[in-house]
């Protein structure tokens, strides 16, 4: 039997409903509503494709209205965990041959360098474009096409495949074009069309005017001086050839609080979504595959297949599937705060910038779903994330993450 929850904490009122076994997650959530500056979020968690958690609460803004059952936001890169699953499905159904070269569907990206370049590099973050070089255009995200074409007229950063860098943003255009190409839609409509509306997800990658009221703003994180002297940031400050700069300052102005930003299609960045939409998405993928993949495409999705000791945007040691993140352990790294993401051997899924985060974990059967208004500083999951990913092994018997991964 489901327990009900109401109860009124420093960042407003939360609500929602929760199987007591969870109710670890539960207490995590209202410690990260009283202690650690939450805002407004929602956490979901499905357990045999079954909703096991289902919370909401806190503010839309510090001091505006009561987050609501249906508030959404901007999750971030974790949508590059639901364009990953359309290319996926593409290759479940023979239409994108992932070990294919990308002029086999895309014969303009074919050049200055990026001839040998296979489908999989771009998912695994080796295909050589973390970011580009040209000066991009005031609203270049915003313009799909725009971008499509800079990125086949770039020379690679490195040779694809002989190294793998997070492609923090243009993952949108190289994946997504891909997508476009092998299903004849763009990414935001086969998305639309397969995934969110046969699963009853609210998930949009390119979001309807209609939805802008129910969008919580994002309130962007502040510098955490524990950071200052992290190999990204001072890569960021002090080389503007380098990855980690043209990433974050290349950007065209981009304002993601924007209705520009929230109509555009950047399937790297912009998906708005909420706690119960990631967890929505990932259920079918913790259990079996469902009606989105067959079992073979399911195992190759959750296999790592790229992994190094220094990314070469994130300058982090970095663990990626094809188009997921897996467990990445970096406690111990020094100068690296909030640089970490532990989850189980057999999860993948996606960090958002800010912290939010959905998976699946196909050995213990979970998707959980995490988004957020509040951004905190750092690479990967901050302590209010991972303390609710925490709380859901802890609940199911997990016993340690000492290793790297929860593991029994």
């Amino acid at each position: 039997m489901a327990e009900t929850l109401s109860k009124d904490t420093k960042a407003g009122k939360i609500e929602g409903s929760y199987d007591p076994k969870f109710k670890p997650v539960v207490d995590a959530f209202i410690e990260n509503c009283e202690t650690r500056d939450e805002v407004g979020a929602n956490v979901a968690i499905t357990l045999e494709g079954k909703t096991v958690v289902d919370i909401w609460g806190g503010r839309k803004a510090r001091d505006g209205a009561a987050w609501e059952k249906d508030t959404v936001s901007i999750v971030f890169s974790c949508t590059k965990g639901a364009t990953a699953l359309c290319a996926h499905m593409l290759a479940d159904r023979g239409l994108l041959d992932l070990d294919a070269k990308v002029g086999a569907y895309w014969p303009e990206y074919a050049k200055n360098g990026k001839e040998e370049t296979l489908v999989s590099m771009m998912l695994d973050h080796s295909a050589g474009q973390p970011h580009v070089r040209t000066k991009l255009k005031d609203g270049a995200y915003y313009d799909y096409d725009y971008m499509v074409k800079v990125l086949a007229d770039e020379e690679p950063f490195w040779k694809p495949g002989i190294r793998n860098g997070y492609h923090g943003v243009t993952f949108a255009w190289t994946v997504g074009e891909l997508v476009h190409r092998a299903s004849g839609k763009r990414l935001g409509r086969f998305f639309a069309d397969e995934v969110a509306k046969p699963l009853g997800l609210d998930f949009t990658i390119g979001t309807p005017e209609a939805t802008e009221p129910r969008i919580a703003a994002m309130i962007f994180a502040e510098p955490d001086p524990a950071a200052a002297n992290s190999k990204f940031t001072q890569a960021l400050l002090t080389d503007t050839s380098s990855a980690a700069h043209l990433f974050l300052m290349n950007s065209g102005n981009t304002d993601f609080n924007s209705r520009e930003c929230h109509a555009a299609e950047i399937g790297s960045a912009n998906g708005i979504t909420n706690g119960r939409g990631l967890a929505g998405m990932y259920a079918p993928l913790a259990n079996g595959g469902g009606k989105l993949v067959g079992p073979d495409t399911l195992a190759r999705m959750g296999r790592v297949a790229m992994a190094t000791h220094e990314d070469a945007t994130l300058l982090i040691p970095s663990r990626f599937a094809l188009g997921y993140m897996k467990s990445m352990d970096n406690r111990k790294e020094p100068n690296a705060p909030n640089s970490s993401c532990i989850m189980s051997d057999a999860a993948f899924g996606h960090v958002g910038m800010g912290g939010s985060i959905g998976f699946a974990d196909p050995e213990c059967r979970m998707s959980f779903g995490y988004n957020m208004n509040r951004m905190g500083a750092g690479i990967l999951l901050n302590t209010r994330g991972q303390a609710l990913v925490d709380a859901a092994y802890t609940a199911l018997g997990y016993r340690s993450n000492a290793s790297g991964v929860w593991a029994m």
